[in-house]
């Protein structure tokens, strides 16, 4: 070990009889400080062993599953004084009503998570669906993720929710990456960073915890780590560079939580097949003592197949709590993993000053995030408080902002006064796109292409489909059959209601213009169709490398048309920094 890893080791050691935790709310003075430690101290003193390693353990809490599972669930708050809840679909009234419940009943306030990384709309159906991390990484004026995320805890705090698992900050730099893929910010680590920190300085100025995921990073994986262990099997020279990068420069910003993957990575742990959620030389070793974090460390979910498939419940959270975590999230087996940890520490195997650690650290966030005077949430109109125009007109300036432009070789945009035929490609859903363009646009089936006239500008919009993150991308064999015909008689524009990936078999050599919308969904397509029409600028950044010829940062700068240029196509056009 190097001199500089021995001295920051020393300190942490140092400091660590101390409370310490990496949030820590804006404009707090020291008798702030004071206070909470206080608190702190007294809470911990006063609890028994049992409601110190309750502490430990998140579980979730449907409202889909009836109400004999929502029984189980109370009697896991109320039997083993369990320190939070992972709201899960889907009623949010319910959910208001139940936390106000378990709320009143725990001894020590709950702490209440949600993984919402596109708001609560990823539990929560009837709420509105913000972009996911992917469009966000396609805009330039990062304030404009800030004031999403800052919208997105409003929302939390409606709900009675203090965590949100978010952001992603995995490099996605596999295209077929099966889980990260939209929720990653891009493959590049500035823009991932740049992109990270708007979104949880967004959450956490508004007493929302963030947790940057999923350490020590998924963005090059192939397989789906909700059912099988997926290996990252880069050197450490990459890894610092690329997967690990993030995390590093996020830590140094109070970010109050980091969530550890369920990953095997060979070149951080020794051991064959551990996952890095049960590593304790990749969390105790690497993110706690090299790297020196001092805030929330939560596993991944513990139902997902890549270590329930291998571990036992209970077995898994002892495992996961040896190695360094905090807590144990969507806990399978709380009974028998207080157990297991327990007979740890009579062994001599695990020191009581862990059990220390990580409580004092739990209940030093949860007083910083107001938890010590918790106040019952009222459940009526929650649905038309998470879903109305607030958020649509926030949202589709988001789209607004993200679409990119690729090329435009015949300066057919804007479109707006001129004779425009489109035709819908892909199996999604088009017609808010088609009735936001107005009259002047005649819609063509694809078998209907033949009568469209020779040399006349055509939209082919490929519409993929938006209802998961994790849909396919890849354009049909058809679809390109239809775009290649097109090409030999049209002036043809391309937009890609779906992934930017989606490109990267497809050739636009012959095709004059081309637009990225992202996602396939009615703000997306109202916002596209309003740049398409001259109303608003298109700015946008591709935030992945999709090939050869398509490189992260492509992307036209095209203006708002003037009155005049809705009748002369007159744009100006600058390229972005590579």
């Amino acid at each position: 070990m190097n001199k500089i890893v021995c001295t920051s080791l020393f300190i942490f050691l140092s400091i660590s009889s101390k409370i310490a935790a990496q949030y820590i709310p804006k404009g707090i003075s020291q008798s702030d400080v004071s206070k909470a430690n206080q608190w702190v101290n007294q809470t911990y003193k006063s609890l028994s062993q049992d409601e110190k390693l309750g502490q430990l353990f998140i579980v979730a809490l449907y409202t889909n599953k009836g109400e004999d599972y929502i029984n189980q669930v109370r009697n896991i708050v109320t039997r083993d004084k369990i320190g939070g809840l992972i709201l899960m679909q889907d009623d949010a009234a319910r959910e208001i009503s139940l936390v106000n419940e378990f709320q009143q009943k725990s001894r020590v306030p709950l702490m209440i998570g949600m993984d919402a990384e596109w708001g609560l709309y990823q539990r929560i159906a009837a709420a509105h669906k913000f972009p996911w991390a992917m469009t966000l990484g396609a805009i330039q004026d990062k304030n404009l993720i800030y004031q999403m995320s800052s919208k997105i805890a409003e929302d939390c705090k409606r709900m009675g929710i203090n965590w949100d698992f978010a952001p992603v900050v995995d490099v996605n730099t596999n295209p077929n990456n099966p889980i990260i893929g939209n929720r990653s910010f891009g493959s590049e680590v500035d823009n991932v960073i740049s992109s990270a920190i708007a979104y949880s300085n967004g959450l956490q100025d508004n007493n929302i915890l963030a947790a940057i995921k999923h350490f020590p990073g998924h963005g090059d994986t192939s397989t789906d780590s909700h059912l099988d262990l997926p290996v990252v099997p880069h050197q450490l020279e990459r890894l610092n560079a690329v997967e690990l990068a993030p995390f590093k420069a996020l830590m140094t910003k109070g970010i109050g939580g980091v969530m550890v993957a369920h990953l095997y990575v060979p070149t951080l742990e020794s051991g064959k097949g551990i996952p890095a959620s049960v590593s304790k030389n990749i969390i105790t070793g690497l993110l706690k003592e090299k790297l020196g974090y001092k805030g929330l460390i939560i596993t991944d979910a513990l139902n997902m197949g890549a270590v329930a498939n291998k571990y036992k419940p209970g077995e898994l959270d002892a495992l996961a709590f040896k190695a360094g975590n905090d807590i144990m999230l969507f806990s399978q087996g709380v009974s028998e993993g207080k157990k297991l940890i327990q007979k740890a520490i009579d062994n001599g195997e695990v020191p009581q000053s862990r059990v220390e650690e990580s409580v004092k650290k739990i209940l030093l966030t949860k007083y910083y995030l107001g938890l010590d005077k918790y106040n019952p949430k009222n459940p009526e109109n929650i649905n038309n408080d998470l879903n109305n125009d607030s958020h649509k007109l926030l949202v589709q300036n988001l789209y607004s902002n993200a679409l990119t432009l690729l090329k435009d070789e015949q300066k057919l945009l804007p479109i707006a006064g001129k004779q425009v035929y489109y035709v819908p490609l892909e199996e999604a859903p088009y017609q808010t796109f088609a009735n936001q363009l107005g009259s002047n646009i005649i819609l063509k089936k694809a078998d209907e292409i033949s009568t469209i006239p020779a040399n006349s500008i055509v939209i082919a919009g490929l519409h993929k489909d938006n209802a998961t993150a994790y849909k396919p991308y890849k354009i049909s064999g058809e679809s390109k059959k239809i775009l290649a015909d097109l090409t030999k008689n049209q002036k043809v524009i391309l937009n890609v209601f779906g992934s930017a990936y989606a490109l990267k078999d497809i050739d636009i050599s012959k095709i004059s213009t081309v637009l990225v919308s992202y996602e396939n969904n009615d703000d997306s397509m109202i916002a596209t169709a309003n740049a398409l029409l001259g109303k608003t600028k298109i700015q946008g950044r591709l935030p992945v490398l999709v090939n050869d010829q398509l490189k992260a940062g492509m992307g036209l700068d095209l203006n708002p048309a003037t009155a005049s240029e809705t009748k002369v196509n007159s744009t100006i056009f600058t390229t972005s920094k590579q």
